[in-house]
C-alpha cells in the first residue's frame, strides 16, 4: 500500500518517488509542531497515536541537516526533526480546484505569534553558535573533534557532487538491469570473431546512455584512460551487494515493524554452479495482510551441522532479523536434503522453542513426505515423475499427443478421460494424489512416450525423440513400478488428513484433531507389514504384467548377490524390507515430528476464529492452548476476560451477520482493535506457514521467485540481481546508495575509476 504525503500541495506517493517517508511523532509535544507547520486544521482533532499510524511526509518538507542515517541501509530522522518547509501558496492560482488537504487560513495575531517564535529560535540558535565557536577557539582539540561530528553535512565541493551524479547514474543502470532481468554479461564469445557480440550488457548500457546526452557519464568517460575498464567487476560486484541490502533492508523494516514473523526455504536451487537456498519470511503487515516476500538466497552447506550455523548467523547478523520473534519455520526440500534442513530446523528449535516446526502451505503434504522418505528408490522415482511432467509441458503439440492416447485408452469411460487430460494439463505433481493419477496414468505416459521415440513420420526433433526414449525406459524399469504403487498405497491413509491442512480454518482445526487416527492407522499398517506389502506388490506385479514390463530385482542389488548360493531373497521380500518397511516407518516418525505438542496446541488456538467457534456451539477453551503465546500478548492478565466477550460477541450476533470463516476476515473487522489479546493471537497464527495466505496478492515472493528460475538460464543467474527482478516493485533510495557505496568503498580523495581493472590495448 502506498504511503501519501500528508503535506498541503505535495502530491508525492512512495510507489512513485525513491523519497523516503516518515511518520508523524508519538511524542505529543513534538507531535503538534508537525501539525502546526502541516496547516491543516483537519490534524488537530486527531491523537498522535492516530496521526503515527495513518499521516506520512516526505523528506523534502525537512531541512537536509534533519535526516541522518542509523544504519548504511536506513533513513531517518533526527529526534529533533521539525518540518519546516512546505508550499501554502500554490493552491491560491486555481482558487476554484477542490483539496484533498485543507490549509488552514491563519488570523493576523497568530501569523503575529508565528513570525515572533521564529525570530526567537533564530536568535537562540545563533547564541548557541557564537558559545560552540568561542568554546572551540579556547579548545582548538575540541573544534578537531567537532568537524568529525558534523562532516556528514558540511557542503560538498563540486567535485563530490559529479561524483555523486557519476555513481547515481551507475546504480540506475544497475537497478535496471536487475528489474529486466538482464545478464551483467553479455554473449558467449569463445570461438567468435571480436566484435561479433558486444561483450558486456552493463558497459553496453552506459554507452547508450552517453550516446543519449547523459553529460555526467559523459565527461567522466572523456576523462578516463583509454586502457581501463569503465566499471570494473569489482565495483559492479560492490554496488549490486549494496542494492541487494538496500532493496531487503525495505522489506525487513516492515518485517520488523510487525514484529512476529515465520522462515521458509524453497528448494535449493543452481545459482552460476554453486547451491543456493531460497529464504522467504512470512508477516502479518500494517493493513492486516498476510505477505509472503522473498528476501535472498544463502550458500548451501553439505554439512548440516555447519548450515545450521551459517543459516542462523546469517538471517540474525547480516539481516538483522531478531529470531526471538520467529512463531514458524518450514523448508521445502527435494529428496536428500530434508534431513539436513531437519537439523537446522532442530537447532533453531534449541535455540528459539516458539519457531515451531510446520509444513509449508504451498507444498502438499504426500509430496512433502514422499520427498524426505530415505530411500534412494524412492527419490529416483520423483525425479523421474517431474521430468516426465516437464518433458510433456515443453509444447502444446506433446500435450495433444497425449491427450490423443488418453482418448483411445480411456473411449470406454470418456468422464474419466477428460478428467485425466485435464489433470495433464496442470502441474499435477504437485497435487496430494499425484501417485494416484499417475498410477492411473502410467499406460497412457508409455504408449504416448514409445510412440514419439519410434515416430516413422519423423514429427519430432532428435532431442525430443532421445528424452522420449529415455523417460519411456525409466518409467517401464520395475523398480519404478513397484515405488510409485507402494507410496500410492502408504500415503493414501495421509491424503485426505494433509488436504484438510491446506483447506478452510476449520478444515484445518479439526485434522489437527483427527492426526491421532491416521498415527494409528499407519501404526497397524505396521503390525501387519507382511499382509499389507502382499497386497501391494501384487498390484504392483498386475500393473507390470499390463505394460509388458519384466518382473527382476534391481542390476545393482543382482551383481552383489552373485556367487551367494545361499541367498534365497524374492523381489516380494525384497521390496518390503527396503521399500515397504522404511517408507511406512519414517512417515509415522515424520508425522510426530512436524506435528509436534506445539503445533497442535497452535493449531487448536485456531477455533478463536468465529467460524469454527460456531462449529462448535461456542463451547471452546482457547485460553488453555493460548498459553505459548502469553509473552507475546499486550495484556496477558485480561486474556480469559477478553475471550469470554469475544465468545459472546458471536454468540449473541444479529441473524443478519455472518461469522467470519477465516483468520483474513477476522483480522479486517472494524472492531477488533477491541480485542487486543485477540488481535495478537490470530496475527501469530496466521503466520505460522502451515496456513495458507487467503489473498494470493500478498504471495507474490514465491511465485516471482519461480518464475525467475524458470526464465533465466543457471550460468546466467545472480543472487543480487535475483532480488531486484523478484522485488522490482520495492521502492528503493538511489542517495542512499551512493551515499553507502562512498561509506565503505571510497575515501573522499579516490574516485570510483581507482577501483577500475586495466586491460590491454587493442
Amino acid at each position: 500500500m502506498p504511503n501519501f504525503c500528508a503535506a498541503p500541495n505535495c502530491t508525492r506517493k512512495s510507489t512513485q518517488s525513491d523519497l523516503a517517508f516518515f511518520r508523524f511523532p508519538r511524542d505529543p509535544a513534538r507531535c503538534q509542531k508537525w501539525v502546526e507547520n502541516c496547516r491543516r486544521a483537519d490534524l488537530e482533532d486527531k491523537t498522535p497515536d492516530q496521526l503515527n499510524k495513518h499521516y506520512r511526509l516526505c523528506a523534502k518538507h525537512f531541512e537536509t541537516s534533519m535526516i541522518c542515517r542509523t544504519s548504511p541501509y536506513r533513513t531517518v530522522l533526527r529526534d529533533n526533526a521539525i518540518p519546516t518547509i512546505f508550499d501554502l501558496t500554490s493552491h491560491l492560482n486555481n482558487p476554484h480546484s477542490r483539496h484533498r488537504k485543507r490549509i488552514k487560513e491563519l488570523s493576523e495575531d497568530e501569523i503575529r505569534t508565528l513570525k515572533q517564535k521564529k525570530i526567537d529560535e533564530t536568535s537562540e540558535q545563533e547564541q548557541k553558535h557564537k558559545e560552540i565557536n568561542n568554546s572551540n577557539a579556547q579548545n582548538p582539540s575540541a573544534e578537531e573533534g567537532g568537524e568529525e561530528q558534523d562532516e556528514d553535512i558540511l557542503p560538498l565541493t563540486l567535485e563530490e557532487k559529479e561524483n555523486k551524479e557519476y555513481l547515481k547514474s551507475l546504480f540506475e543502470i544497475l537497478i535496471l538491469m536487475g528489474k529486466q532481468n538482464i545478464p551483467l554479461d553479455g554473449h558467449e564469445t569463445d570461438g567468435l570473431p571480436e566484435g561479433l557480440f558486444t561483450p558486456d550488457n552493463f558497459q553496453a548500457l552506459l554507452e547508450c546512455r552517453i550516446n543519449s546526452g547523459e553529460e555526467v557519464l559523459r565527461k567522466r568517460f572523456e576523462t578516463t584512460a583509454v586502457n581501463t575498464l569503465f566499471c570494473s567487476k569489482t565495483q559492479q560486484k560492490q554496488m549490486l551487494e549494496i542494492c541487494e541490502s538496500c532493496i531487503r533492508e525495505e522489506t525487513l523494516r516492515e518485517v520488523r515493524d510487525s514484529h512476529f514473523f515465520s522462515i521458509i526455504t524453497d528448494d535449493v536451487v543452481d545459482i552460476a554452479g554453486e547451491e543456493h537456498l531460497p529464504v522467504l519470511v512470512r508477516f502479518v503487515d500494517e493493513s492486516h495482510n498476510l505477505r509472503e516476500e522473498f528476501v535472498g538466497f544463502l550458500p548451501y552447506e553439505a554439512d548440516a551441522e555447519i548450515l545450521a550455523v551459517k543459516f542462523h548467523t546469517t538471517i540474525t547478523e547480516k539481516w538483522g532479523l531478531n529470531m526471538e520473534y520467529c512463531r514458524g519455520q518450514a523448508y521445502i526440500v527435494s529428496s536428500g536434503f530434508s534431513s539436513k534442513m531437519k537439523v537446522v530446523a532442530s537447532r533453531l528449535l534449541e535455540k528459539y522453542p516458539q519457531a515451531v516446526y510446520t509444513l509449508c502451505s504451498s507444498c502438499a503434504l504426500n509430496m512433502w513426505l514422499a520427498k524426505s522418505v530415505p530411500v534412494v528408490g524412492v527419490s529416483v522415482a520423483l525425479g523421474t515423475i517431474e521430468e516426465v511432467c516437464s518433458f510433456f509441458h515443453r509444447s502444446p503439440q506433446l500435450l495433444l499427443e497425449l491427450d490423443n492416447v488418453i482418448s483411445v485408452l480411456f473411449q470406454n469411460n470418456e468422464e474419466k478421460g477428460k478428467e485425466l487430460k485435464e489433470i495433464c494439463h496442470s502441474q499435477w505433481t504437485g497435487r496430494h494424489d499425484a501417485f494416484e493419477i499417475l498410477v492411473d496414468l502410467l499406460q497412457a505416459l508409455v504408449l504416448c512416450l514409445d510412440g514419439i521415440n519410434s515416430d516413422t513420420n519423423i514429427r519430432w526433433n532428435n532431442y525430443i525423440a532421445g528424452r522420449a526414449f529415455v523417460l519411456c525406459s525409466a518409467v517401464t524399469d520395475f523398480d519404478f513400478v513397484v515405488t510409485i504403487v507402494v507410496l500410492k498405497n502408504v500415503l493414501s491413509f495421509t491424503r485426505a488428513f494433509g488436504k484438510n491442512l491446506q483447506g478452510q480454518t476449520s478444515d484445518v482445526f479439526f485434522a489437527a484433531s483427527s492426526l491421532t487416527a491416521v498415527l494409528h492407522s499407519l501404526n497397524e499398517v505396521m503390525e501387519n507389514i507382511e499382509v499389507y506389502h502382499e497386497f501391494w506388490f501384487e498390484e504392483a506385479t498386475n500393473l507390470a504384467t499390463k505394460l509388458d514390463i519384466q518382473m527382476k530385482l534391481p542390476g545393482k542389488f543382482r551383481r552383489t548377490q552373485q556367487g551367494n548360493l545361499e541367498s534365497q531373497l524374492t523381489s516380494e521380500s525384497y521390496y518390503k524390507e527396503t521399500l515397504s518397511v522404511p517408507t511406512v516407518e519414517h512417515i509415522i516418525q515424520e508425522l510426530k515430528d512436524i506435528f509436534s505438542e506445539q503445533h497442535l496446541k497452535a493449531l487448536k488456538c485456531l477455533s478463536l476464529v468465529p467460524s469454527v467457534m460456531g462449529q462448535l456451539k461456542f463451547n471452546t477453551s482457547e485460553e488453555h492452548h493460548a498459553d505459548m503465546y502469553r509473552s507475546d500478548l499486550p495484556n496477558p492478565d485480561t486474556l480469559s476476560a477478553e475471550l469470554h466477550c469475544w465468545r459472546i460477541k458471536w454468540k449473541h450476533r444479529g441473524k443478519d451477520i455472518e461469522l467470519p470463516s477465516t483468520i483474513y476476515e477476522a483480522l479486517h473487522l472494524p472492531d477488533i482493535k477491541f480485542f487486543p489479546n485477540v488481535y495478537a493471537l490470530l496475527k501469530v497464527l496466521c503466520i505460522l506457514p502451515v496456513m495458507k495466505v487467503e489473498n494470493e496478492r500478498y504471495e507474490n515472493g514465491r511465485k516471482r521467485l519461480k518464475a525467475y528460475l524458470r526464465n533465466t538460464l543457471t550460468d546466467q543467474r545472480s543472487s543480487n540481481l535475483a532480488l531486484l527482478n523478484i522485488n522490482f516493485d520495492i521502492k528503493h533510495d538511489l542517495d542512499l546508495m551512493v551515499d553507502t557505496y562512498i561509506k565503505l568503498y571510497t575515501t573522499k580523495s579516490e574516485l570510483p575509476t581507482d577501483n577500475s581493472e586495466t586491460i590491454e590495448n587493442t
